[in-house]
């Protein structure tokens, strides 16, 4: 009897362990804690980094012209769907137009329909925008929050690409001084501006200006601001021999809060540690190739999230760089996402809802095999000025031979 119990004890004791793993905690940290603590007003100024504010994600006060995203009066009954999806909870409203407070008396009167309390909520996605779809569910069609979908799968998996890839166009380099706009007008603010020589992607070129995702709408970069423009192949077969098959660039917050600042360098260390050639057949663990999370490997304490909660950790930043690293990969068929985890419900602000990718715990990794029939290169990028950019090229490995 005494056997059993002993067993059963030992038994609890690995199932807690297990669990506080599972819960989020940046692996393998070091107990010499000598960084900087934050302060509280620190601390309140990162956490808000992490809240997804429903105000962050559209842009207010713009003066010019911005990205057209499609509108319900330009789909219909007969618009075939791109994605099936799950709409995540009952009673969810689908609206005629984009409510900016879904509880106002406004919001109410827009309410197409809603989801179904005791049936199939199945529906089908029509568009995918920064931050509302379009979707068709029994027959009626509106808007609805991209944070309020899942199960999304291709209707045809073949000619479709996962949901939410953005595919780059160009990688380029900042001329100069880089204004990354809130609209295509010089009169407009700034959500960031980046130094000389900094690398980015860009989405869509309209009108003389570069189209950039950023955070959960768009950015803007005057054409004149950039040079050295190399075009992303729109297949796997490069362009040139200079030119990726996929790229993906977010921006990330200038605080200059010494806890930020550690997350910026904890960005730069991700991005060495990352930069790799992956043989075919080869898998990337970015748990393992890129911590451990340790002061050892560079790291510094900055914000973690775990079980939805900002707190001080080493390696804070690395999940940015694993979930911009994942856009890149959506973007490359050849690539298979062997295991990927979201941050939570409201996902990572940083990114459109959905394609964040959350690491530093044995349950939350992103793990990826190079399925294609030739090498690829990963290549992180960053210049401590807002801007983080994922590459992958194909190796050509008797291009490189000759040289």
């Amino acid at each position: 009897m005494k056997r059993l119990v002993s067993l059963f004890l030992a038994l609890m004791l690995i199932l807690s362990w297990g669990l506080s793993l599972s819960e989020g905690e940046f692996i393998e940290q070091d107990d010499d804690d000598d960084d900087v603590e934050p302060t509280a007003e620190q601390m309140e100024e990162l956490k808000a980094l992490d809240d997804v504010d429903e105000a962050d994600e559209e842009p207010r006060y713009v003066v010019g012209e911005t990205w057209h995203e499609m509108e319900l009066s330009e789909v219909d009954a007969r618009t075939p769907a791109i994605y099936t999806c799950k709409i995540t909870k009952a009673n969810t409203a689908i609206y005629s137009e984009k409510v900016a407070d879904p509880y106002s008396a406004e919001a109410k009167s827009k309410v197409v329909t809603r989801a179904s309390s005791y049936g199939s909520r199945k529906a089908e996605l029509l568009y995918v925008g920064s931050t509302w779809c379009i979707i068709r569910y029994n027959k009626k069609i509106g808007y609805i929050k991209r944070d309020k979908i899942e199960q999304v799968e291709p209707v045809d998996p073949v000619n479709t690409p996962p949901y939410g890839t953005q595919k780059s166009t160009y990688i380029c380099r900042t001329a100069d001084v880089c204004h990354v706009r809130k609209s295509m007008s010089d009169e407009d603010a700034c959500w960031v501006v980046l130094n000389p020589g900094t690398m980015l992607s860009i989405w869509r070129i309209k009108d003389g200006w570069a189209v950039v995702p950023y955070w959960r709408t768009y950015g803007y970069i005057r054409m004149e601001e950039l040079t050295d423009l190399i075009p992303v192949s729109p297949t796997d077969t490069p362009i040139r021999a200079d030119t990726p098959i996929a790229a993906y660039t977010s921006f990330y917050s200038m605080s200059d809060s010494d806890i930020n600042m550690n997350r910026l360098v904890n960005i730069d260390v991700a991005c060495q540690r990352l930069t790799r050639v992956l043989e075919p057949g080869e898998s990337f663990d970015f748990n393992r190739m890129v911590g451990p999370y340790r002061k050892s490997n560079g790291y510094k304490k900055a914000i973690v999230l775990i079980n939805g909660v900002s707190t001080p950790g080493y390696g804070g930043g690395t999940c940015q760089v694993s979930s911009t690293l994942y856009n890149a990969v959506l973007q490359c068929p050849g690539i298979s996402v062997l295991y990927r985890r979201p941050h939570g419900p409201s996902g990572a602000k940083y990114l459109p809802h959905g394609v964040d990718a959350a690491v530093g715990s044995p349950s939350l990794n992103l793990r990826f095999r190079n399925d294609y029939d030739f090498p690829i290169r990963i290549e992180g990028h960053t210049s401590y000025d807002g801007a983080l950019l994922m590459v992958i090229y194909r190796v050509n490995r008797s291009a490189a031979a000759s040289e």
